[in-house]
């Protein structure tokens, strides 16, 4: 395949995922994200964007090492998946995490944005 074609089937894929990854992350949140950030929520911001960041990286590092586009996908599935997971572990392992974030306490949501980055960092080093 002309490698312009297989770019945009990767980038078009990959941006894609990050829209599902969205749905799903903003739908599995106590919160609503957008609605926070859209009022300045700096803490909802963090969060949100350590998530999407530690996603991304998993994404990017499958493309960059894997041949094959099952692959890519199922690596971006499973990026989905810690994700989540981290979420859901550290907002009940931490008492009032979804309260602060939504009292906008920017502390606690730069730490659930780096338990998701840190996360996405060992995930995709996983990969290679």
């Amino acid at each position: 395949m002309h490698p312009v074609l297989l770019y945009l089937m990767y980038i078009v894929s990959a941006l894609i995922m990050l829209g599902i990854f969205t749905v799903i992350y903003t739908t599995v949140t106590r919160y609503n994200e957008f609605s926070l950030i859209h009022e300045g929520n700096m803490a909802a911001m963090l969060s949100y964007g350590g998530a999407l960041l530690g996603f991304s990286l998993t994404v990017c590092v499958s493309i960059a090492v894997h041949a094959t586009y099952v692959m890519f996908l199922a690596w971006g599935l499973t990026a989905m998946v810690v994700q989540i997971v981290v979420y859901l572990v550290v907002s009940r392992g931490i008492p009032g995490m979804n309260d602060a974030i939504e009292e906008n306490n920017v502390a606690m949501g730069g730490l659930l944005g780096l338990f998701s980055l840190a996360a996405g960092v060992v995930n995709a080093g996983c990969l290679t």
